[in-house]
């Protein structure tokens, strides 16, 4: 249901976001403190998020996730563009929604992210993204019963573990583009970001039919 996905990405993109608000503008906390405080944050709404919807709908909120469960033909590629379309639109939401809470202290709604990241950062998001599509593939046709455990925890992990804080995703990376917190990104760096994501989802579906999913088969 893209309704899903609509309101799973909204909320997995405020809580990716407002921490960094949260913690470095109303707190001033250090940058540490931050990273950490983002990564609890991210990891259990993404537990949070994958409990609710999981049941009912695909529960990806992620292009890259869209688009690997169409090249395993788990997904039609019309289904895949309809998810990522309400995801971006789901995470842009997010951004306004972020804003507007903390609209008393920063009287901005939308802006163009000035935030640039270093090439150690391209390289970051391939991995992360590499090893979140392997994660998700392999337990969805494991039929585990962690997913949302197991995802939430990787997560998590990965951006505390990553020099990007892991995006790994190109409807939060399109969304924090418009953000004025530390957690942005400028235009530039956002488009290398989503096409090394895409090509790491790819990488990482060939990886795991020509490797896992055949060991899988003669176990």
């Amino acid at each position: 249901m893209p309704v899903c996905e609509f309101i799973g990405s909204m909320f997995l993109v405020i809580a990716a976001v407002s921490p960094t608000i949260l913690f470095l503008d109303v707190f001033d906390a250090s940058i540490g403190l931050t990273v950490l405080a983002d990564a609890i944050a991210v990891g259990f709404v993404l537990f949070a998020l994958i409990e609710i919807f999981g049941p009912i709908c695909t529960a990806y909120f992620n292009p890259v996730v869209s688009v690997s469960f169409a090249l395993t033909r788990d997904l039609s590629w019309r289904e895949a563009g309809r998810y990522s379309v309400f995801q971006i639109l789901g995470g842009l939401s997010g951004i306004v929604l972020t804003h507007l809470m903390y609209y008393d202290r920063i009287h901005l709604l939308v802006t163009v992210s000035t935030i640039q990241r270093g090439v150690g950062a391209y390289l970051s998001e391939m991995l992360g993204t590499f090893i979140l599509v392997l994660c998700i593939l392999s337990l969805v046709h494991q039929r585990s019963t962690r997913i949302s455990l197991v995802v939430g925890l990787l997560v998590a992990g990965m951006i505390l573990a990553t020099s990007s804080t892991m995006f790994a995703n190109p409807m939060i990376t399109i969304a924090r583009v418009f953000t004025y917190a530390d957690a942005g990104i400028q235009v530039f760096d956002a488009v290398i970001f989503i096409f090394l994501q895409f090509i790491a989802g790819i990488i990482a579906v060939f990886v795991w039919k020509k490797v896992i999913f055949q060991c899988a088969c003669r176990v």
